[in-house]
């Protein structure tokens, strides 16, 4: 077995998240978090080009020759499947690898609350997973496809970059598409869906004008729309896709966001108290009529005010998610503090904790 694939492995049996190659670097591992640097030998520039190069194909070594980044994913059988992502740079080339469990977690298994189950029993509309990277959107996005998976008779078609979690054919017929290797595109393989009779289209990232324009029109034309955006609370994610579009088109954006959008779901993951995995704080933003006229009259500045406020439909802002995470003990004030949105009243209760801390 190379070398590469052993040190996959252990990376596994670490329960890291994470796996970086750097040239002048030793391996490093994210674990629960954080960033650990493994003692080993700091890596040279050929020998992290030669461990990058041992999972490559030849066609993923010419496109990253060609286009100097490349994202793919590889599979060790019976360890997991990972995400790649590798690149150049002036030192040379380096790669990060994200761990894909192969068992698709369920919505108790990663804790996430009954109003998600109420969420997902839309059948038209766009839902949508956001938070900053390594914030675990991927892993929620698949357990919402199995939920429909396992729960519906339904077309569900994904457009991935690349397939992470590989969804096994339960009560509903399930096709996934990579980008690159079996489509052009997310918005040529959006065109397309269209025209093949889905019930639920799953957009692995909004990335660009046109992916989002398309993924709109599919959520009002009758599809239940599943996408990630990199954003870091509701209305900045309401806020990024009108401010996608020409000023002169973004009245009708907002007037179509606002009747097609049932749900935004904004995730952090915070490192738990005893340090052995990591807590789910959650934003969650359900799309009632009070909250479509909101978003059609351009008045974002109130959503924190009215997700406060329907708390009975399910709704909740960050804050008091890991408010509620902090009074359980499930985490510090420390680092409630440091993921809070509005940190003031964090601040007392991290200098409180600090205090009680300090030896005698």
């Amino acid at each position: 077995m190379a070398d590469i694939k052993l040190l996959l492995k252990l990376v596994v049996d670490q329960k890291a998240s994470d796996l970086h190659l750097a040239p002048g670097e030793p391996f490093i591992i994210r674990q629960f978090g954080r960033l650990i640097k493994i003692e080993s030998p700091s890596l040279t520039r050929e020998r992290c080009e030669q461990l990058i190069y041992e999972l490559l194909e030849n066609e993923q070594k010419e496109m990253l020759n060609k286009k100097l980044q490349l994202d793919f994913a590889y599979e060790i059988p019976e360890v997991a499947r990972f995400r790649g992502s590798a690149m150049r740079h002036h030192a040379g080339i380096s790669a990060s690898f994200r761990i894909i469990p192969f068992e698709i977690p369920t919505f108790e298994n990663l804790g996430l609350p009954g109003t998600i189950k109420k969420i997902m029993d839309n059948h038209q509309g766009m839902v949508l997973v956001t938070g900053a990277t390594g914030q675990g959107k991927s892993t929620t996005l698949a357990a919402m496809i199995d939920y429909v998976n396992t729960t519906r008779a339904h077309h569900i078609l994904t457009i991935e970059d690349p397939i992470e979690f590989i969804h096994p054919l339960k009560r509903c017929a399930v096709n996934q598409r990579q980008l690159g290797r079996d489509t052009l595109s997310y918005a040529n393989a959006l065109r397309a869906a269209l025209r093949e009779d889905p019930a639920v289209i799953v957009v692995g990232e909004l990335r660009d004008l046109e992916t989002i324009s398309l993924a709109i029109s599919a959520a009002e034309t009758g599809h239940l729309v599943l996408g990630t955006l990199a954003t870091s609370s509701a209305p900045k994610t309401i806020d990024r896709i009108i401010d996608s579009f020409p000023a002169e088109e973004q009245g009708q954006i907002r007037a179509m966001l606002g009747e097609s959008l049932k749900a935004v779901i904004t995730q952090r993951l915070i490192p738990r108290t005893d340090i052995t995995s990591m807590a789910l704080a959650l934003e969650i933003l359900i799309g009632t009529l009070p909250m479509a006229t909101l978003i059609r009259d351009g008045k974002v500045f109130q959503i924190p005010s009215m997700m406060q406020m329907g708390k009975a439909v399910g709704m909740q802002i960050m804050d008091e998610s890991i408010m509620s995470l902090l009074q359980s003990g499930t985490i510090n004030a420390k680092e409630a503090y440091l993921n809070a949105n509005n940190k003031a009243p964090f601040k007392p209760l991290m200098e409180r904790e600090n205090q009680t801390r300090k030896p005698l």
